[in-house]
């Protein structure tokens, strides 16, 4: 059964502001998760028409897809999304869509080939840009997931998304000492960052 007030929230952060990737990726996984599979598409399409390289999108799509029958069409979504996740090197997302495709008998995109990169001491290849980048002086935060954000997040997509995190806050009216708004701050956090 659909979350009918979840629904709600994030459609209206996506009609706040509707270039929010975030917000209609948020949107179309609450309509999948209620079985509005239909609306799931479509709000994932938005996510995609806004970030293209959102890889996550992909698999909530093509996964909306199969749920109404649509397999040719997942499937083309799932090459498309397997090969910009690999290009990335995001492989959870892109070992999920290949666990799918050949769960369907369908043909997988071919891999790149990567050399192993070598960083220097304090450098990262940002989880967000995929460029390498330098890393954060210190954690964002002393405990919990800070150590990991440095690890893994350039300063300047920390940056952005310290500006979407406000506007998360806000347009979802979002209090930060209710456990559950923290965990769903959290997820959009994880997910803006590529860290999910």
């Amino acid at each position: 059964m659909a979350d009918v007030s979840r629904i709600e929230q994030f459609r209206k952060m996506a009609d706040a502001d509707p270039t929010n990737e975030t917000a209609h990726l948020s949107l179309a996984q609450a309509f999948f998760d209620g079985g509005m599979f239909p609306e799931a598409s479509d709000a994932t399409q938005k996510a995609i028409d806004i970030n293209p390289q959102l890889s996550r999108a992909y698999l909530l799509m093509a996964n909306a897809l199969l749920q109404q029958k649509r397999r040719d069409e997942a499937i083309d979504v799932l090459k498309r999304g397997v090969t910009i996740a690999d290009n990335r090197n995001e492989l959870p997302p892109r070992d999920q869509m290949i666990a799918i495709l050949s769960g369907e008998g369908a043909p997988v995109p071919q891999l790149q080939q990567r050399a192993s990169v070598q960083l220097g001491e304090d450098q990262i290849v940002c989880s967000r840009c995929q460029q390498i980048k330098p890393k954060m002086p210190r954690p964002p935060f002393k405990k919990g997931i800070g150590p990991t954000i440095q690890a893994k997040v350039c300063e300047a997509c920390w940056q952005e998304w310290i500006r979407m995190g406000t506007k998360v806050i806000n347009e979802l009216r979002l209090p930060l000492s209710d456990p559950s708004a923290q965990k769903l701050y959290d997820r959009h956090m994880n997910e803006f960052l590529n860290l999910a």
